[in-house]
């Protein structure tokens, strides 16, 4: 989008300048990286995003200097193909596949992407999470149902080694969508898991969270998954992932994991069981068409579409949406037009919950110019 450079400081919202600058073709700086910390500069985990950065794309240029507190980022073409990745202990699986959500269906050859790490944590969206909320949402806006997400070994923290295969396939462009309705809960699906743990573990987190939800609706399943020896990582643990669908294939989601210890002591299951209810149901409240997770890959997908407007119904906006939003304005030059959806208790014989926000934009008619054409 032009030789303009856009200068940032400090370390906040790194992923979202490093995505943002990919897709619009901008040359960035950022600067005072924890400038005044006692450990100043990158730390191990956003050199890991730099990594998988220079894997998916060619012929990007990369500056750093000695400190570690000054970057200078002149994107490449997007190339994909086939990435290995070792995620680290510091952040989840999930930290790097967001990114890969964001950039993979833009590449000029489909991603296939095998990701070590920590695939369950409590810091970022564990991989079970994506797969049940972000896929869908990709597909409603024309990246083909080919994409795939799946956990091959599970694990928690603090030791990692778990491991997650990604593929994605190659879009020319995206097709506008506009997504008001939310819809009724007509089912619940989830999956409670065990690793290097007694099965018994998972069957307590079922039934601590059915007996909640049951209050609410009797469709739900939730399967238990007990992983150990080479099918899981190297530390034990368990937790339990929750999603909600609705009539019109909305997906709300909410999950919970062993590895946040209260008081010194890992939390009982039926603990976590209970809570991760209560969470899937505030999300439900919340509402609207896109849970909380994934209002930043909505509102960037809305953006890369065709010159159309387009419109999107969402519950209140995150403090990570509210600065996505602000470096949209910055890399694209398009500005959302956000327009606060008051309703009633009941509106057409649905709760609906807490008040929505409703988002606005034009597409900038983004074209995949690496994608190879037949």
């Amino acid at each position: 989008m032009g030789m303009k450079v856009l200068r940032y400081e400090g370390n906040n919202f790194f992923r979202q300048r490093l995505t943002l600058a990919t897709l619009s073709m901008t040359e960035i700086r950022i600067t005072n990286i924890r400038s005044k910390s006692e450990s100043p500069g990158l730390t191990e985990f956003e050199m890991g995003l730099i990594t998988l950065l220079e894997q998916i794309t060619n012929g990007s240029k990369i500056q750093i200097n000695e400190t570690g507190t000054a970057v200078r980022y002149q994107p490449g073409i997007l190339v994909g193909g086939k990435i290995e990745h070792d995620c680290g202990v510091e952040r989840g699986i999930g930290y790097f596949l967001e990114m890969l959500l964001s950039l993979a269906p833009f590449c000029k050859n489909p991603v296939k992407a095998v990701l070590t790490g920590i695939t369950d944590c409590n810091m970022d969206p564990s991989v079970d999470f994506l797969k049940s909320t972000s896929l869908p949402l990709m597909i409603k806006f024309g990246i083909r149902d080919e994409v795939k997400l799946e956990v091959q070994k599970r694990s928690v923290g603090p030791l990692g080694g778990g491991k997650a295969t990604f593929y994605c396939p190659t879009v020319k462009k995206l097709r506008p969508v506009n997504i008001f309705e939310q819809g009724k809960v007509k089912k619940i699906r989830g999956v409670a898991y065990s690793v290097r743990l007694s099965p018994e573990m998972a069957n307590r987190l079922v039934r601590s969270a059915r007996s909640v939800l049951n209050k609410f609706i009797p469709d739900i399943y939730i399967y238990t998954d007990h992983r150990k020896n080479h099918q899981s990582g190297s530390s034990p643990g368990f937790g339990i992932s929750l999603v909600a669908e609705t009539t019109t294939g909305t997906f709300l989601a909410s999950e919970v994991c062993s590895d946040r210890k209260v008081g010194g002591r890992t939390p009982d299951p039926e603990d976590l069981g209970i809570n991760a209810a209560n969470m899937l149901l505030d999300e439900i409240c919340k509402g609207g068409c896109i849970g909380s997770v994934n209002q930043s890959l909505a509102a960037l997908l809305m953006v890369l579409g065709e010159q159309n407007v387009v419109k999107t119904l969402v519950g209140p906006l995150t403090d990570y949406t509210i600065e996505f939003l602000r470096h949209i304005k910055d890399f694209f030059d398009v500005k959302f037009l956000l327009k606060s959806h008051n309703v009633d208790h009941e509106e057409q014989g649905n709760k609906v919950g807490s008040s929505k926000v409703l988002l606005t934009c034009v597409g900038v008619g983004f074209s995949n110019i690496a994608k190879t054409t037949i």
